[in-house]
């Protein structure tokens, strides 16, 4: 390391741009361009939310989740954005057949374009689809995993400048109590899930009594509810009968 060592101009014209775009507090991920994320590296922009160390750690429970059992035949990740969940889970199991989806076709391109740097574009699919609104009654998936916007009015109005001017919106909250999406997933998930199929989401961690009794009614069993890092209930996790 080179504390004391004077920069050359050539090397601060290329950096004073980069220190403006902090000073206006855009995410230092976005500057950089790519964040590691489970194992994988992937690039980042506007388009689509910054993977969170939280959802990281739900990549794990879901390795811990198969572990004693066969990896998912096929799986599906819902709101995919930059493809975070969906490559992680490609890259630890290459013979899944991976879906991803979402709404918004910016997030899908850079989906597309991170599933080409890391080499699985010709072997998952991507699709844009709003939750279930664009897939075939017909498909199954032995796993559903989902990262939907789940903050309520109140949290998005308290979180940092960075999140609320440069992160997409619509993947932070889509309703004041942040439960529409959530809702949605869970009327509709069984109807997509194999028969044993596992159901797993980040939720935030106010939520869980209220979905795991959503879950109940619609008939999910095995119905667990995830402790993250800081031990919060942050992730539910179901099973289809």
């Amino acid at each position: 390391l080179e504390f004391e060592r004077v920069l050359p101009e050539v090397e601060l014209e290329k950096i004073r741009p980069l220190i403006r775009r902090r000073g206006q507090r855009e995410p230092l991920q976005y500057i950089i361009g790519s964040v590691e994320f489970a194992g994988v590296e992937l690039k980042v922009d506007r388009r689509a939310l910054i993977p969170r160390p939280e959802t990281e750690y739900l990549v794990e429970l879901l390795k811990e989740e198969f572990a004693k059992t066969a990896a998912p035949a096929a799986l599906i990740d819902l709101g995919t954005g930059s493809g975070a969940i969906a490559w992680a889970l490609a890259t630890l199991w290459p013979e899944a057949q991976v879906t991803a989806t979402d709404a918004s076709a910016d997030a899908l391109a850079l989906a597309q374009e991170n599933a080409e740097i890391l080499g699985i574009r010709a072997r998952v699919t991507v699709r844009q689809s709003d939750w279930f609104g664009g897939l075939d009654p017909t498909e199954k998936f032995n796993l559903i995993v989902a990262n939907p916007p789940y903050l309520t009015a109140t949290e998005v109005a308290e979180t940092a400048p960075e999140v609320r001017a440069f992160e997409p919106g619509m993947a932070l909250s889509t309703a004041a109590d942040g439960m529409d999406a959530i809702t949605t997933i869970v009327d509709s998930a069984r109807g997509f899930l194999r028969s044993g199929g596992v159901l797993a989401m980040e939720t935030g961690i106010a939520q869980h009594p209220q979905i795991c009794a959503m879950l109940a009614t619609a008939g999910y069993v095995d119905i667990r509810s995830r402790a993250d890092l800081t031990a919060r209930d942050r992730f539910v996790f179901a099973r289809n009968p």
